[in-house]
This record gives C-alpha cells, sequence and structure tokens, in this order.
C-alpha cells in the first residue's frame, strides 16, 4: 500500500535523476543496489529507509531535505505561483534544459529573450 509521501519522494527521485541524465541502472550502481529497487521507489511501490535515502541524495548531489521539498503546506502555498511539478517530470521538459545548458551564455541569454518575447500578453484561458 502506497503512502502520499512515499509517492512523493519517488517523484522527486525521478526528478533529480532524469534532471542529471542518469538511468535507473547507473543510479542504483551508484549505491550498490538493483535498478529495479530505484523503478519501485519511483512508483512509490517500496519505501526508501533514512540510510538509503542518505546514499541516494548523496548520488544525485542534493540534501536529503530536496526529496521532501513541496509536502508541507506553506511549501504547497509557495509551489502554487511556479510551474507544475508535473511538467518537469516531462521528458521534453529534460530535454530542454540539458540542451538549454549546454549552449554558451550569450546565446542562452538570447534564448532565454526570445522565450519571453513569445509570452502572451494576457494568461491564456484554457476554457475557451
Amino acid at each position: 500500500m502506497t503512502n502520499d509521501i512515499d509517492l512523493h519522494v519517488g517523484k522527486r527521485l525521478r526528478r533529480r535523476r532524469r534532471l542529471l541524465g542518469l538511468t535507473q541502472q547507473q543510479l542504483a550502481e551508484s549505491v550498490g543496489i538493483r535498478f529495479q529497487q530505484i523503478q519501485k521507489y519511483e512508483c512509490g511501490a517500496n519505501r526508501v529507509s533514512a540510510s538509503r535515502l542518505f546514499e541516494l541524495a548523496e548520488s544525485l548531489d542534493v540534501p536529503v531535505q530536496y526529496f521532501y521539498e513541496g509536502l508541507s503546506q506553506r511549501d504547497q502555498a509557495d509551489n502554487d505561483s511556479r510551474l507544475s511539478a508535473d511538467i518537469l517530470s516531462q521528458k521534453e521538459t529534460m530535454d530542454l534544459i540539458r540542451a538549454y545548458y549546454r549552449l554558451g551564455e550569450r546565446p542562452r541569454k538570447r534564448l532565454l529573450e526570445l522565450a519571453k518575447s513569445l509570452e502572451p500578453d494576457e494568461p491564456a484561458n484554457d476554457a475557451a
């Protein structure tokens, strides 16, 4: 039986792994487990023990608190003004972020200016 916190930790684990461009196999090898266990952690089927969470945090170069960000009501209020967490889990988003950071500083700034210039003046109304 999965727990909401286990699901949240698993999603954060998957997001960070993908952001770093690691496969489940690569992450599993870095902490000395099988990739199937990473799969189970990421879908919330298995709980991550405190010691394993510490090892994963070290391998992913994040503090342990990273996995719990967004759980408290205060964090949720802060996140309401940000992009949906689901958008950061999409492969397309991760590919775009990686490509962006492979660019030099000047092209990155120009691309960011272009993207900002394409924003609509008013928020889009998807209900129409």
